[in-house]
């Protein structure tokens, strides 16, 4: 039970490891995004980066979650759950910022990523395991 929330909080530690490193990136790469950050008023372009950038960070929360627990499926799809319960007020309440396919696209994503994510270790699990001829 300890290695199971332990692997959960680990995995939303590097979600949230993952979302600050790479917005502190495209901050500082990317002027215009910094420029208008603050007052989130993104181009498509801006979105995409930010959806794409959740989505890394949804992976290596159910790949964090599933190297410390490997054969748990609901570790794996835990922090997926656990973000999504957190995110659903802060999209509410910037609803009228974005557009709703935005919304959706990011909340809706949040549980198959982290699960995606998870599977990637049990794949590699299985396929270093030597076969038994």
């Amino acid at each position: 039970m300890a290695k199971g929330i332990a692997a959960v909080v680990s995995g939303l530690l590097a979600f949230v490891a993952v979302v600050t490193l790479a917005g502190a990136v495209m901050r500082g790469a990317w002027p215009d995004y910094a420029r208008v950050a603050d007052a989130m008023t993104f181009t498509l372009p801006m979105m995409i980066a930010r959806l794409t950038i959740g989505a890394l960070a949804t992976m290596a929360a159910g790949l964090v979650a599933a190297l410390i627990t490997r054969g748990s499926t609901l570790v794996r799809l835990a922090p997926g759950f656990l973000l999504l319960v957190g995110f659903i007020p802060q999209h509410v309440m910037l609803w009228t910022k974005f557009p709703v396919w935005y919304h959706l696209t990011f909340l809706l994503s949040l549980v198959p990523l982290t699960y995606l994510g998870g599977t990637a270790v049990s794949r590699h699990a299985t396929s270093a395991t030597p076969s038994r001829s």
